[in-house]
C-alpha cells in the first residue's frame, strides 16, 4: 500500500488469491493502476518463465521479493525433518535468489533498476530452533550483497531488508514495531538504493554482540533460548 498511488502500475504477486486480489483492491482504491498473477515459489520453474514474461511485456523498474516461511523446530524433536529444510530453503534463499537474478541481469541490460530482498534479523543468529529459518536467510544476506555488487556499476541497486520483530496492529514483545513503519522505512530505502535497512535499529546491536561474545557464551545463550 505504501506504494500504491496515481500515476503508478503495480504488479502484485502471490499464492494466495483471495487475498491478493484483496490487497489489489486497495491499491486500486488509491489510484495505482494493479494487476495480479497467482503463483507458488515451490514451482520455481514457472515462476522464473512468468516473471521473463511478465518483465518483457512491461520492464520492472523495482522490484519487491517478499518471501518467506518461518517454520521452527518440531515439538520433541531434536532437529528439523529434511522435507522441511528442502522447503524451508527453496522458499527462503533458491526462489527469491533465482527471481532477483533473472531480473538483476535484465535492469543490468536495461542500464536501471531496483531489487529488495527480504530478510530477517535472526540470519545473524544460530537459532538451534529454526536453523533451517536463520541459515536459509543468512544465505540469502550473502547472496544480496553479492549480487548488490555485481550490478552496482550497471545502475542497479539491491537493498536487503533484515526486520526483527514487527506486529500487524499493536505491538506486544519488547523491541516491537508496527508493519506499518517496517513497510515505510523499507519503501524509504529501497528509493535511495541502500544496501541493508535493519529495522529496529537495535537488531543491529544484537548482531555486534553474536559477533563479538566469546563462542561458550554465545552458545550458552543460544541454547537457553525458548521457542518462540
Amino acid at each position: 500500500m505504501r506504494l500504491a498511488r496515481p500515476g503508478i502500475r503495480l504488479s502484485l504477486w502471490a499464492r494466495d488469491a483471495q487475498r491478493l486480489e484483496a490487497t489489489a483492491a486497495l491499491c486500486r482504491a488509491a489510484g495505482a493502476l494493479t494487476t495480479i498473477r497467482t503463483i507458488d515459489l515451490g514451482q520455481l520453474d514457472a515462476a522464473l518463465g512468468a516473471l521473463a514474461q511478465s518483465d518483457a511485456e512491461e520492464p520492472f523498474a523495482q522490484a519487491y521479493l517478499v518471501a518467506g516461511q518461518g517454520d521452527t523446530l518440531p515439538s520433541g524433536a531434536v532437529v528439523e525433518d529434511p522435507a522441511q529444510v528442502v522447503r524451508l530453503v527453496q522458499v527462503n534463499f533458491a526462489a527469491p535468489a533465482a527471481l532477483a537474478s533473472l531480473l538483476a541481469e535484465r535492469m543490468a541490460v536495461r542500464g536501471a533498476g531496483r531489487i529488495c530482498l527480504i530478510g530477517t534479523a535472526a540470519a545473524s543468529h544460530s537459532l538451534p530452533f529454526a536453523a533451517t529459518y536463520s541459515g536459509s536467510k543468512a544465505g540469502l544476506a550473502r547472496f544480496a550483497d553479492a549480487l548488490r555488487l555485481a550490478v552496482k556499476r550497471h545502475g542497479v541497486s539491491v537493498t536487503l531488508v533484515s526486520p526483527g520483530f514487527f506486529a500487524a496492529d499493536s505491538p506486544s514483545r519488547p523491541g516491537e514495531i508496527t508493519a506499518s513503519r517496517v513497510a515505510e522505512r523499507t519503501v524509504a530505502a529501497v528509493a535511495v538504493g541502500a544496501a541493508e535497512l535493519v529495522v529496529p535499529r537495535r537488531f543491529l546491536l544484537l548482531r555486534w554482540f553474536d559477533r563479538l561474545l566469546p563462542r561458550p557464551l554465545r552458545d550458552r545463550i543460544l541454547l537457553g533460548l525458548r521457542l518462540p
